[in-house]
């Protein structure tokens, strides 16, 4: 992924000189088990725990790679160099690249995982946050972009927190499917490596053994993962089009945090743009670009071919360190975005009272009216506030046929606007269970 949305924890996971590190002690622990059963020397397993501090050279692999055509080769080739040729000569006997690739993808997954893991909780915290700062701060609910009925400010923080919470939960998941590892030989059968090899590499490494690989790990774990990735990207979204449409100048009632010597706009100095959260609408659809590849991935040729290889050598990185940056912007635009209160109730009246419509109709047809009468009753006095901008109440008490079924008290209670906050904390008990 480029710098500009690159953070240094997320990058360093996918960084040649982890990878080889990782490489590195897949190999060691997998020499230190063979010691163990008797399958080689003590002494040469521990040859290769000397190199446990080697900066390894990547331009050195790159070289020998040039020739060998063959990463996994390079590399053993390069580790020799440091342990000696003799000393090395049990290394990765009876395993596959696979074994190695595989499990040191899964590997740098999980360490991916807990980085987005800790990432959400974040967002989590500062949702909640503005949540119970809002819990009563009254604004209009929206349906197709039009007033429908009131809402609060912090129902709206409050939703996008429990969304959070679903997908913490699915990262835990996903985190816990790909924690496999595979060091099974060619073809998964084990028949040039002992399973108990297997076992301590994966006991070592914090993995779980994949219970049957064939020459690699079941592609099904990853599209799982992957899918996962765009569901949190998908979430990302839209929470950025609701701030988004707050921002715009006919609704403000939010807005990004516009920080001293921010310029908006090239052109127009006036400009205050939703640049953040239109940047994590892009980023969502990056993320996304890989779940299709990973579920293609799925498929293969027999026990293995390498048309996953390529695919993953991108969407490794460039998603998780895609999500990793929008996750951490997405949190800085909740704890700062400015909120509006005022706004908010200057739009919900800019139609005065319309939004009581529902409460009218039911009353109605309480009183003895017939749905489609009732109905039939509130839309004209509603559709006289969209075309002449006049007050929804001054309608419904002008019009006899109304107040013979309801009462002038009768209309006037209808319009008490804590009627739709009245199971607010219901609903915050609910999301927030404390």
């Amino acid at each position: 992924m480029i710098p500009r949305y690159s953070r240094p924890d997320m990058v360093a996971i996918w960084s040649p000189q982890t990878k080889f590190k990782i490489w590195y002690e897949i190999e060691a622990h997998a020499c230190e088990a063979m010691a163990n059963i008797g399958v080689i020397p003590r002494e040469n397993a521990d040859a290769v725990w000397k190199a446990k501090d080697v900066e390894f050279d990547v331009a050195r692999i790159d070289e020998i790679e040039a020739v060998t055509k063959h990463d996994v080769i390079a590399f053993l080739t390069h580790l020799a160099e440091h342990v000696g040729s003799d000393e090395a000569r049990f290394v990765h006997q009876g395993m596959t690249s696979s074994d190695v690739l595989d499990t040191c993808f899964n590997i740098q997954l999980v360490r991916a995982a807990d980085i987005l893991i800790a990432d959400v909780e974040l967002l989590l915290a500062a949702l909640k946050r503005r949540a119970m700062e809002h819990k009563d701060t009254v604004r209009v609910g929206r349906s197709h972009g039009i007033h429908a009925e009131p809402t609060t400010m912090g129902l709206t923080f409050a939703r996008f927190y429990a969304e959070m919470d679903r997908n913490l939960t699915r990262l835990r998941t996903a985190r816990t499917e790909i924690s496999t590892g595979a060091v099974s030989g060619a073809v998964g059968t084990f028949a040039n490596i002992d399973p108990a090899i297997e076992e301590h590499v994966c006991a070592e490494l914090g993995l779980t053994p994949e219970p049957i690989s064939t020459q690699v790990i079941p592609r099904d774990r990853h599209a799982a993962f992957f899918a996962c990735l765009g569901v949190v990207a998908s979430s990302i979204e839209n929470v950025a089009t609701e701030v988004r449409h707050m921002q715009r100048t006919e609704v403000l009632e939010g807005a990004e945090f516009f920080s001293a010597g921010q310029k908006g706009s090239s052109a127009m100095p006036h400009k205050k743009n939703p640049v953040l959260t239109e940047n994590l609408t892009g980023l969502a659809r990056t993320v996304r670009m890989a779940v299709i590849p990973a579920m293609e991935n799925v498929t293969m040729w027999h026990e293995r071919d390498i048309a996953h290889s390529s695919v993953e050598r991108v969407i490794g990185p460039d998603a998780t360190i895609t999500l990793d940056f929008a996750l951490h912007r997405l949190t800085g635009v909740i704890d700062k975005m400015l909120i509006f209160p005022d706004n908010m109730m200057d739009n919900m009246n800019k139609f005065p009272g319309l939004v009581m419509s529902q409460r009218v109709l039911l009353a109605l047809t309480q009183a003895g009216v017939s749905r489609e009468a009732a109905y039939s009753m509130v839309q004209r006095n509603a559709l006289k506030v969209w075309e002449f901008r006049t007050d929804f109440r001054e309608e419904l008490l002008a019009d006899k046929e109304v107040c013979a079924a309801l009462s002038v008290d009768g209309i006037n209670e209808k319009f008490d606007m804590a009627y739709h906050t009245k199971h607010v904390d219901t609903i915050f008990a609910r999301v927030f269970k404390d």
